[in-house]
């Protein structure tokens, strides 16, 4: 789909610096996808409750296990 849309050049410029990704449309498009992506992460905070959180688990003690 062909859009035309304004774009902050310097943010558009440091996007291309860091993706190393050369073409305006591959980066909207890669921009989109992360995007989406992020969006549709849990927060782990809506996880409480759900027996996939064991309670028992203690992070910090399994850090200093392996240390």
């Amino acid at each position: 789909m062909r859009t035309n849309i304004e774009l902050d050049q310097d943010l558009l410029e440091e996007a291309q610096r860091l993706s190393r990704i050369k073409t305006k449309d591959v980066l909207v498009h890669q921009a989109l996808l992360e995007f989406v992506a992020n969006r549709k992460r849990l927060d782990l905070r809506e996880l409480e409750g759900s027996n996939l959180l064991d309670p028992e688990y203690d992070h910090k003690a399994l850090r200093q296990a392996g240390a």
